[in-house]
């Protein structure tokens, strides 16, 4: 990436984070600062105890002190499980929600099958039944009594050419509706082994939604609980915690060899997926209002003409790993050992994913979360 597009790069990180952090809900940076008398500026907390600041209104109470930091970043802890739970269930959900899909799909295609089948077995037995018919017609003798009973020369020759194709005929036939009537079997069981799995799908994706909005809803009381200041500083032990992991991270020399270029569909990947920034992340979602993690990276690689499995752990599967010196703008960073999260890296040490429920689609350091591997989707 050149100097200029560093830099825009840069800004838009800067810019996004920002907008990000003070935009989502309990992220706000707002850090007290000191007027230029030296005093705390209005709505700061005062220590236990304290006296009231010379124009207080009388009567007033201080505002409580925030909790320790220990016991914030228990919360903080917490909340991450949280959320790493209700990523890991919104995988199980979408993946369900895929093979729903790809078995009701199915389904369709066998009903069609079955459908052609019988229509074609309806014309067959009409065919046997004018066969018959004019078999009756002749007064009940097969086409090859006829023909040996033939006292004409002439109509035995004729006759033997036409009782061979007749033999033809009717084998062909009956053939045919044996075929047909085996293939309308097949097709039934396949349709109702499909069915059996659309049910079970059905059913776990049921069970995953529940446990996402079970994970969910836990996290945002756990978050309500908090007091403004607990908040302010919850965002600001969260910031430091990606801070200190991406510099260790950048610290190991990592990014030293990251040379690689874009290719064609990877730029057009990065750009779609840089479009989406500060779209909601909601789980299940695959755009274009909103998206979660392996939503947008899988609708960004689609329209760059290049369709992947849904789910960040079907793409870690799946797509072909590369090793991290040798990404490039484009690849996919897996998260955590479970696979449970997946962002798309965009150059610089860079990452642009949907975090959690609560936050916009942003620009973050790769660095911040534990890399399980990086694939390539166009490999």
């Amino acid at each position: 990436m050149g100097t200029g597009k560093r830099g825009l790069l840069t800004a838009a990180v800067t810019v996004v984070c920002a907008v990000t952090v003070l935009a989502a809900p309990g992220t706000a940076f707002a850090a007290e600062r000191p007027t230029p008398g030296g005093s705390a500026t209005p709505g700061a907390s005062a220590a236990p105890g304290a006296s009231a600041a010379p124009g207080a209104t009388p009567g007033a109470s201080p505002s409580p002190a925030p909790p320790p930091n220990k016991d914030l970043e228990k919360v903080r802890a917490r909340l991450d499980r949280l959320y790493h739970d209700a990523a890991v269930a919104t995988d199980a959900y979408n993946a369900a929600e895929e093979k729903t899909e790809k078995q009701s799909a199915r389904i369709e295609v066998l009903t069609q099958k079955i459908t052609e089948g019988q229509e074609k077995l309806e014309r067959l037995k009409d065919q046997a039944g004018a066969s018959a018919r004019a078999q009756y017609r002749t007064g009940g003798l097969p086409p090859t009594a006829q023909f040996l009973l033939s006292d004409d020369p002439q109509r035995f020759i004729d006759g033997a050419g036409t009782v061979l194709n007749g033999q033809r005929a009717t084998n062909k036939l009956i053939g045919e509706m044996t075929r047909t009537q085996r293939d309308l079997r097949d097709y039934a069981d396949d349709a109702a082994a499909q069915w059996r799995k659309l049910e079970v799908n059905r059913k776990a994706k049921a069970a995953a939604k529940k446990r996402v909005k079970r994970q969910i809803s836990e996290a945002e009381r756990l978050e309500d609980r908090l007091e403004k200041k607990e908040k302010e500083r919850l965002a600001q032990l969260e910031a430091q915690a990606a801070h200190k992991a991406q510099t260790k991270w950048l610290d190991t020399g990592v990014l030293d060899d990251v040379k690689g270029k874009a290719s064609e569909q990877g730029r057009k990947a990065v750009e779609f997926a840089t479009a989406q920034l500060g779209k909601p992340y909601v789980w299940g979602a695959e755009g274009p209002d909103s998206y979660d993690c392996s939503g947008l990276t899988s609708q960004a690689w689609a329209d760059a003409g290049r369709p992947i499995p849904r789910t960040s752990q079907e793409q870690w599967k799946q797509l072909r790993h590369v090793d991290v010196e040798d990404m490039r703008p484009g690849d996919l960073v897996i998260y955590f050992p479970d696979a449970s999260h997946v962002a798309m890296y965009a150059g610089d040490g860079q990452i642009i994913h949907a975090p959690r429920p609560g936050r916009t689609v942003t620009v973050a350091g790769a660095g911040t979360m534990p890399i399980l591997g990086v694939v390539r989707p166009d490999a």
